[in-house]
């Protein structure tokens, strides 16, 4: 144990602590105060978890129901955090990273032959509703809309163990309502603070 108030280098203005391969590790309890400046020096400066999903095929779904929307397929995961299997389709703060997130839904539709009435898309948090955004059309109208996109955002607090879900709500004038998949129905969640 050495008891000092302060380590400057011997000469020069540069000082190293350990040496490759070394831990330097801050006890619990303790508080590392930056006044400075801290360059990165290549390790990763982002906040994670990042998640990026979609849907690899076309969803059909019940006209005019709330429906749990399948982003099965994961582009980008960085903490495992997202559950692609069926009925669950979910992302989950991990320990350790609870914080501010920012989260996106983007939804396209596209159903020939058939009038979209109303589109919407929404974002669930621990089973709930925290955002959603709906596009409506008027049955008859002289341009009816066959192809439509919605968009929702959320800014807000998840603690560890809170869950995201997506659901969709297409109510068309006959037919299957259908949502496309592929890179045209995505949702991203993002750890912001």
């Amino acid at each position: 144990t050495l008891f000092v108030d302060k380590v400057d280098p011997q000469s020069g203005t540069s000082l190293e602590i350990g040496s490759s391969g070394d831990t330097v590790t801050i006890p619990s309890g303790c508080t590392l105060t930056n006044s400075g400046t801290l360059q990165n020096n290549g390790t990763n400066n982002l906040l994670t978890p990042i998640v990026s999903v979609q849907l690899s095929g076309n969803q059909t779904i019940s006209d005019n129901v709330l429906t749990l929307l399948s982003f099965n397929t994961e582009d980008v995961d960085t903490d495992s955090a997202y559950d692609n299997t069926s009925s669950n389709y979910k992302f989950t703060v991990p320990t350790g990273k609870a914080g501010k997130y920012m989260v996106t839904l983007m939804l396209t539709s596209f159903n020939e032959g058939s009038d979209i009435v109303m589109f919407q898309g929404y974002i669930y948090k621990n089973g709930s509703a925290v955002a959603y955004q709906r596009q409506r059309h008027d049955d008859g109208s002289s341009a009816p809309a066959r192809h439509e996109g919605v968009t929702a955002h959320w800014l807000g607090d998840l603690a560890v163990g809170d869950y995201i879900q997506f659901y969709g709500k297409l109510d068309v004038s006959s037919n299957s309502p259908v949502i496309q998949g592929g890179s045209q129905s995505r949702a991203t969640i993002v750890k912001v603070g």
